[in-house]
């Protein structure tokens, strides 16, 4: 399979941003793990992180007839982003939503997912191990 993972804003800012929420492993930290699990063998996987709501729309748009599926952590994004939402919908390419924290335990604003209902699922407070477990989700 060739998979996308999206990563949103600040997600950049990974080992530095809030370590006592989001851990000290980098982004690029999580990718290398992930690529070495034996799960992911075989598969095409690609990276992306944007601060830009519209590179990330671009991104999926950019995706449709070129994946077989996307895992999305569209950080703050996820809480009021419908246009985030209507890209995941015009592609119609199966998605799975992550969050390295527990969102809902977190905040009143961050239980609030615009996206949730167009994916297949929702993976919330696995740490790294949230992309592993939507990539299974894809690839079953």
């Amino acid at each position: 399979m060739k998979l996308l993972i999206i990563n949103g804003p600040n997600l950049n800012l990974l080992g530095l941003r809030e370590p006592e929420i989001y851990g000290n492993e980098t982004l690029f930290d999580i990718e290398s793990w992930l690529i070495n699990q034996p799960e992911v063998d075989d598969h095409t996987i690609t990276w992306f992180q944007s601060n830009h709501e519209g590179e990330l729309i671009e991104r999926i748009h950019d995706a449709m007839g070129n994946v077989d599926g996307i895992v999305i952590n569209p950080g703050a994004l996820t809480h009021y982003s419908y246009a985030l939402r209507d890209a995941i919908v015009a592609v119609n390419i199966p998605t799975v939503e992550i969050h390295l924290s527990d969102i809902n335990t977190r905040e009143e604003f961050r239980k609030i997912s615009v996206v949730k209902d167009v994916c297949l699922a929702q993976l919330s407070g696995l740490g790294k191990k949230g992309y592993l477990e939507a990539i299974k989700k894809l690839i079953h």
